[in-house]
């Protein structure tokens, strides 16, 4: 794929997190932590579920998949800004750049499909629990994994076209901690308006048509759970699908901040950019697992077959 007129500007300059070397090593620290806590939290969490039996559900088998695009989410942006972090001078070269958008866009797109089916899957259970094996099979939970991938990729090459026929030409710094094309189409000297028009139908359509289902499902969860005459059999019908529900908020709330609000570098654009790529992957596994007994026990399960076989 030729870029077309990027031989005045080869790379980018990001202007990162601080320009102050102590905080800079503070948050070195920081986001080190926060990337171990990410690898040592989905890496378990796709151990556990790989070998406990009690755990080859539907609803685990989404979880699995999750955890394992929250590993490869924070691995396109938190190791190029540690090693920022470290750097006098923080650079990207335009096809980084580029293959980082790409990235960027396929792993969060297929975890917006993701956490819409993992919205329809919990509706099946609580609604129509009685065909829930039919509704969920493992062949059609096979298939809808693929179609999120196949659209959030189909979805991030054309996120990408639009960046790859933009002219760079005195403008190349990049005023965040990573590529991202709000903040990289303000670079161009080409006219945008048209890339900007379809990025915004690109997240409304993605968005709207990942977060819907969210939607839809629980207002049809809501409503059953209050149907339900016992106080224990609400309390253990919500607490089911309360962590998803966090985790919807978490990234679609920052998500959608981050690209449909206006450009501006504050202090805000970080902070959703933090939130969904790299907080969210961390917080994920304690999401899904403290408030979870079936987790709980099978992580006893796993690390007591391994301890006993230490022993």
């Amino acid at each position: 794929m030729a870029l077309r007129n990027h031989s005045s500007i080869t790379e980018f300059v990001l202007t990162g997190l601080s320009d102050d070397p102590r905080i800079e090593a503070l948050l070195f620290v920081l986001f080190l932590v926060i990337y171990l806590l990410t690898m040592m939290g989905n890496l378990t969490m796709l151990l556990v579920i790989r070998t406990d039996s009690h755990l080859h559900t539907p609803m685990y088998f989404f979880l699995s998949n999750l955890s394992f695009l929250d590993l490869c989410f924070s691995s396109v942006t938190v190791p190029k800004l540690l090693k920022d972090l470290l750097s006098e001078k923080k650079t990207i070269s335009v096809e980084g750049c580029l293959t980082q958008v790409f990235f960027v866009f396929i792993t969060a797109g297929t975890e917006a499909f993701l956490l819409s089916m993992m919205a329809y899957d919990r509706y099946a259970a609580i609604c129509h629990p009685l065909l829930y094996g039919q509704l969920m099979s493992t062949q059609l939970c096979v298939k809808l994994i693929l179609a999120s991938w196949g659209l959030a990729s189909l979805n991030s090459v054309v996120i990408v076209l639009l960046a790859v026929n933009l002219d760079f030409c005195e403008a190349q710094t990049i005023h965040h901690y990573t590529c991202e094309l709000p903040s990289l189409f303000p670079l161009s000297c080409s006219d945008i308006s048209i890339n900007i028009d379809i990025l915004i139908c690109s997240i409304l359509l993605h968005g709207l048509g990942t977060f819907l289902p969210v939607f839809f499902s629980y207002a049809r969860i809501v409503s059953t759970i209050l149907s339900i005459s016992s106080t224990t059999g609400r309390s253990k019908a919500f607490s089911t699908c309360s962590s998803h529900l966090v985790a919807v908020i978490l990234f679609f709330g920052s998500g959608l901040i981050r690209y449909l609000m206006p450009t501006s570098g504050s202090f805000l654009d970080l902070l959703s950019s933090l939130q969904y790529s790299a907080v969210t992957p961390m917080l994920n596994p304690l999401i899904y697992s403290l408030k979870n007994m079936e987790v709980k026990a099978a992580v006893k399960r796993t690390f007591g077959k391994y301890l006993q076989y230490f022993k």
